[in-house]
């Protein structure tokens, strides 16, 4: 570990670093820089492609460093941008003079460096730039991850189908269903909440200081601002906001973190499950080689990665719940509570894709133990008084609950009781037969089937 990973203050950028490096260059202060010297530049090359006479007249080459300051970063854009920002206190307005600086290099004149920053305020540039980012870490590495673990849980639910296993329903034996079913329970429900976390709509504003052109209609009268705006907006692959204050009101930052906290959520209960499965014996871990699973116990395999994938997922939906809280909340036109808060953004989104990599070292260790799954099975034959009551409903025999429950509740059962009593009972001959073919592997239903159905994501 190099030094100043020893010393960083969050364990993102010290323990974790090197499993981050993706979603660092996007949400670190240096991919936020680079978001917002994008801006910078798309905004004047959109004013320039607007005909606004003083843009419009830039020569080739300014057009050109343009091009490649809203395309990709100079080796020296973030450390000359927070050099002068410890000059000013400004960290928008430090980005501003880093474009002009460039520009003028390339030989733009005075008035055309005036274009630089035309109009906006701080947070034109401040929001367009973290939706941007916001954009980029949920498609780039958020919904790469979370398909690649649906999948995996869908070749598994495929993979045990067929696989009976007893339930548990308030932490006692209940109905049996299959280690597949169960699997492709969560891959499902995962499906659906990745779904609806990439149909968030992210929303985007170039509106000035508070929303209403002010400074733009002043400049130029004629002009159509709103639609201007909404175009550069749209172009940027945003939502246009036409009704904010000095802020966009982040409506859709809240929606972003809801989703994605439903989506952790569900990998919480995983987890947990996983994690008692693994408790019972339902599921095996693979040993590595050298690695030490207790610092007294030398036979323990611990199911640590399930364990270190839920802390990171609490961490992760404690943010993500003060940002859908606080976001949406501004006092008047605009305060700053939200500056800090946004700072914070990639810290939320680095504890899940931690997560969501260490559940897939977790399902890439785990073996189904066949032989517990149904020794568990054979010693709970009590679990087939659902189906023989049932059937005595669906026989018209009167009272058939009251009669499984005074033979079963609280009673030891086993497959010789029960086919004792079934034998006692007025059923047509067929049909007691079908009953005492059951087994507590096979009561199944159509869990097999179920479990086949679910699709496979692919990232």
């Amino acid at each position: 570990m190099a030094p100043s990973e020893l010393n960083a203050l969050s364990p993102l950028d010290g323990r974790y670093a090197g499993k981050l490096a993706t979603l660092r260059g996007l949400c670190s202060e240096a991919g936020l820089i680079r978001q917002r010297v994008r801006v910078q530049a798309q905004w004047y090359l959109h004013l320039a492609g607007e005909r606004l006479p003083i843009p419009a007249s830039i020569s080739q080459p300014v057009r050109d460093e343009l091009s490649r300051l809203a395309s990709a970063a100079a080796p020296e854009e973030a450390t000359r941008v927070k050099e002068l920002e410890a000059s000013i206190n400004h960290d928008v307005k430090a980005v501003e003079y880093y474009v002009r600086e460039r520009l003028e290099r390339a030989g733009a004149s005075a008035a055309q460096l005036e274009y630089v920053h035309f109009a906006c305020t701080s947070e034109d540039i401040n929001n367009l730039s973290y939706a941007a980012m916001l954009r980029e870490a949920r498609d780039a590495v958020l919904l790469p991850a979370m398909a690649s673990l649906i999948g995996r849980l869908g070749a598994l639910a495929r993979e045990q189908a067929a696989t009976p296993m007893l339930a548990r329903t308030h932490g006692q034996p209940a109905t049996p269903t299959t280690v597949g079913k169960e699997v492709a329970n969560f891959a499902a429900r995962l499906a659906r909440q990745r779904e609806g976390f990439a149909a968030v709509r992210i929303a985007g504003k170039c509106n000035g200081a508070v929303g209403n052109f002010n400074a733009h209609l002043a400049a130029f009268p004629d002009v159509d601002w709103p639609a201007l705006a909404r175009r550069f907006v749209a172009a940027l692959g945003l939502d246009p906001n036409e009704y904010t204050t000095q802020i966009e009101p982040h409506d859709w930052i809240a929606e972003y973190a809801h989703a994605l906290a439903r989506f952790d959520t569900i990998l919480v209960d995983l987890c947990r499950d996983f994690w008692g499965y693994i408790s019972l014996g339902y599921f095996r871990q693979r040993a590595v080689a050298g690695e030490v699973g207790s610092s007294t116990m030398p036979h323990k395999i611990n199911p640590i990665d399930f364990e270190n994938a839920e802390g990171n997922l609490g961490v992760a939906n404690a943010l993500l719940e003060h940002f859908a809280a606080k976001l949406p909340v501004s006092r008047w036109q605009r305060d700053l509570t939200d500056s800090t808060v946004l700072r914070n953004l990639g810290v939320a989104l680095g504890h899940v894709a931690l997560a969501l990599a260490a559940l897939e070292r977790a399902l890439g260790r785990i073996d189904v133990d066949r032989e517990r799954l149904l020794a568990d099975l054979e010693d709970a034959w009590e679990v087939l008084a659902e189906p023989v009551q049932t059937v005595l409903r669906a026989h018209g025999v009167p009272n058939g609950y009251e009669l499984l429950k005074k033979f079963s509740r609280g009673q030891p059962v086993n497959r010789e009781r029960l086919h004792a009593f079934i034998a006692t009972l007025d059923l047509p001959p067929p049909v007691r037969q079908a009953l005492l073919q059951l087994t507590p592997a096979t009561y199944l239903g159509a869990a097999e089937a179920l479990a086949r159905q679910i699709p496979i994501t692919k990232p």
